[in-house]
């Protein structure tokens, strides 16, 4: 186990000995140089108190989803819980001291220790509180809860944030202040689950609510916002403040904004249930994410993962631009299963990118490439990211029937994305990898079993078992297929496995509870009916203005939040008005589920491009506008569900040949249009016939893909005629 995960055992070291090329010695545990500035390296006692405590964390999952499963609110309340006090662990809240300035003086160890006897006040009058409902009272009094219990809370979890953001330690040590959270992380969830755990459950959201339920709740959603600020920084919680100022200023705004209003008791007292931190959000991240972010972590220790890459290599890498097709094969496999777009730029970009400049792409085309491939991994079924489980909890439509509607735009994204860097390649004069640079073919398909694991889970997951019974049959298997494998997985792998991904976890857990937050605050106070109202209106001129400007709110909302968020809280706000002028809630929450994902991508804030720019030493903005346009299928296929919904498999087959053939057509349209190379370079005036012909075969109507299929042709036919060997030109090369 290792929980900066920069130390190897011994084992691991000899197994990559034993690797034959460069290439696949630098896949190994490409994460192991990642840490995150404000991550802590701990040693000793609290490294083992910390990565026993991911183990255990881990295994609880595991046993509650497959065993022994707890009543649903509690195992959400555990959930959130246990994420907490890892975060506060393992996470920072503020810079590191180091040879530039001094640690915090003594003063604030001193003060936390004063901060921490108000915390642990309020945990011991839980279980005196506990003993008293477990007798013949039906309540505590308020004053009680109020007094003995609240406001030492919220007092100890306030003042605790605040110190945390200026004490300043080694990277080694422990805060005191983040201890202190800790406590008030056990304190707010153990009264949360007893008395949730009693009839008072029913009285939630209204005047007969326990007043601790409220102060319980606010210091639950202090402590999640700040462990979502050291985890995902500052974006998703300036939108969780604006959200939650619109709780109480609403009545005071004009026009749709305006809504009746909410008491501070009446809202904490039901934001923290199934109408908010513990809604979808919560449910999806308790289930289905944690599974497969444990899926991913057994992946990574039995090397399996590392195999999907060389696999890629061997593939792809000795064709022209090799490395960035590789980046588009790797980044897919790998960002289906990692959750988010910048997490899977840093993990399979510090490969790619380096290589992708070695063989002649600009930084900045390196960096966008990156972004782009790891992006489209979120869309690519059957795992997309976690995004498709969440549709399915929201929309109630099966999981299967959304992987398998996901198919062809996935398969036109990667397509794009694919001619993108093909034609780049040729209009450059791109090499491939040379033979040595890349693992032997033939020696990995000796060792083609190691797909087993994405196998069991996509034939599983078709053969009608759960998600989640399908997840763990296939972590198994990939403890099982390593063991006829150099990389064996004993104990000590399987308990790092555990270790990683409860470790891993940390931040999508914390930015899912804080966008039930931002769900809760649209469900409470109907804010997002009044924006389907809205949306009806401007349908009433132009259902693609409706649409347009139902693209922009999701992308707006999706900038700089990762992707699973970014979707949840579009599909609050956005998807019910698309619903409400007539589209399909399939086509609706795919629509809102695109422009979500591809926010990671688009300027001005683009946390994709902006981890690939890191990485290859690019502009950030300069790398996000190109991997915007590397990406630009993805701005305009969700547009195309709704004109031809047989692209999310809604019609009869030969519709949904004829419609996923003819769009494919026109992705390399226009790919070649936005690269300038058709078999050759082409001049400004074919570019925008290609550009026309690609629009009219990507739309899906019979008459335009006729159209589309002989602008393709003409342009074709010219430029044979005109450059037969389609050879770049001296100065390109």
């Amino acid at each position: 186990m290792s929980l900066p995960s920069d130390d190897r055992s011994a084992s691991d070291a000899s197994h990559e000995a034993d690797l034959p090329t460069e290439a696949e010695t630098v896949a190994q545990g490409v994460d192991d140089d990642i840490v995150e500035s404000n991550r802590r390296l701990l040693d000793g006692w609290r490294w083992w108190l910390f990565a026993t405590l991911a183990v255990v964390y881990s295994t609880f999952h595991l046993v509650s989803l497959n065993v022994y499963p707890l009543e649903t609110w509690s195992f959400r309340i555990i959930h959130i819980c246990g994420a907490l006090i890892l975060g506060y662990g393992l996470y920072s809240g503020a810079r590191f001291a180091d040879d530039d300035t001094h640690p915090t003086g003594r003063w604030a160890t001193h003060l936390s220790l004063v901060l921490l006897a108000p915390a642990l006040y309020a945990l011991v009058q839980v279980g005196l509180m506990y003993r008293t409902l477990s007798g013949e009272a039906m309540r505590i009094e308020p004053a009680i809860e109020a007094w003995h219990f609240g406001y030492p809370l919220i007092t100890a979890s306030a003042a605790a944030i605040l110190l945390s953001w200026g004490y300043r330690q080694e990277r080694q040590r422990l805060s005191p202040a983040d201890g202190v959270l800790m406590v008030c992380a056990l304190a707010s969830a153990g009264y949360l689950l007893m008395i949730y755990n009693t009839p008072l459950r029913m009285s939630t959201g209204t005047s007969f609510a326990p007043i601790g339920i409220s102060y319980a709740a606010i210091a639950g959603s202090l402590l999640i916002l700040e462990l979502t600020r050291r985890v995902a920084g500052l974006a998703l919680v300036i939108i969780s403040a604006i959200f939650l100022t619109y709780v109480f200023a609403g009545p005071y705004l004009p026009g749709f904004l305006g809504y009746p209003g909410l008491s501070v008791g009446r809202f904490f007292s039901q934001v923290y249930t199934d109408a908010g931190i513990l809604g979808p959000t919560t449910a999806v991240s308790s289930t289905y994410i944690i599974l497969f972010i444990i899926f991913a972590a057994f992946l990574q220790a039995s090397k399996v993962g590392d195999y999907f890459v060389n696999f890629a290599f061997a593939a792809a890498g000795r064709s022209r631009g090799g490395p960035a097709k590789v980046a588009i094969f790797a980044s897919g496999l790998m960002g289906m299963i990692n959750g988010t777009s910048a997490g899977n730029v840093v993990s399979t970009g510090s490969l790619t990118i380096p290589l992708m400049k070695k063989v002649g792409y600009p930084s900045r085309s390196a960096g966008a490439i990156e972004a782009a491939a790891s992006t489209g991994g979120q869309i690519m079924p059957p795992i997309m990211g976690a995004g498709a489980f969440i549709m399915a909890e929201i929309t109630g439509i099966p999981y299967t029937e959304i992987a398998v509607a996901a198919l062809i735009p996935a398969v036109l994204y990667f397509a794009s994305v694919y001619f993108m860097v093909d034609f780049e390649a040729a209009y450059k004069g791109m090499r491939g990898m040379r033979s040595d640079e890349i693992p032997r073919f033939s020696r990995l398909l000796k060792q083609v079993y190691l797909f087993a694991p994405i196998v069991i889970l996509i034939a599983a997951l078709f053969m009608g078992y759960s998600v989640i019974r399908a997840g763990t049959l296939a972590t198994a298997s990939a403890a099982v297929v390593s063991w006829l494998s150099p990389h064996k997985m004993g104990v000590r792998s399987v308990l790092k496995a555990l270790e990683m991904a409860g470790t891993m976890a940390i931040q999508i857990i914390a930015v899912c509870a804080c966008a039930g937050i931002i769900v809760g605050v649209i469900s409470l106070t109907g804010v997002g009916s009044r924006f389907s109202s809205l949306l009806l209106g401007l349908a009433g001129f132009s259902q693609l203005l409706a649409l347009l400007f139902a693209m922009c709110i999701s992308i707006l909302l999706g900038m700089g939040m990762p992707t699973t968020a970014a979707y949840a809280v579009a599909a609050s706000v956005v998807a019910p008005g698309l619903i409400d002028i007539g589209i399909q809630p399939l086509v609706a929450h795919f629509f809102v589920f695109y422009f979500a994902v591809v926010s990671a991508i688009t300027p001005p804030v683009a946390l994709a491009s902006y981890a690939a720019a890191g990485i290859s030493g690019a502009n950030a903005m300069q790398t996000s506008v190109t991997s915007f346009k590397i990406g630009l299928a993805a701005f305009i296929v969700p547009f195309m569900f709704f004109y031809s919904p047989a692209m999310l498999m809604e019609g009869s087959w030969l519709q949904i040949l004829r419609v996923g053939l003819t769009a494919t057509l026109g992705i390399v349209l226009l790919a070649a249009s936005v690269q300038g190379w058709f078999f050759g370079p082409i001049k400004a005036l074919v570019r925008l016939l290609l550009l026309i012909g690609a629009v009219c075969m990507i739309y899906g109507g019979i008459y335009s893909d006729l159209a589309g299929l002989a602008i393709g042709i003409i342009v074709f036919l010219m430029q044979r005629g005109s450059s037969p060997g389609g050879k770049p030109s001296p100065a390109n090369s």
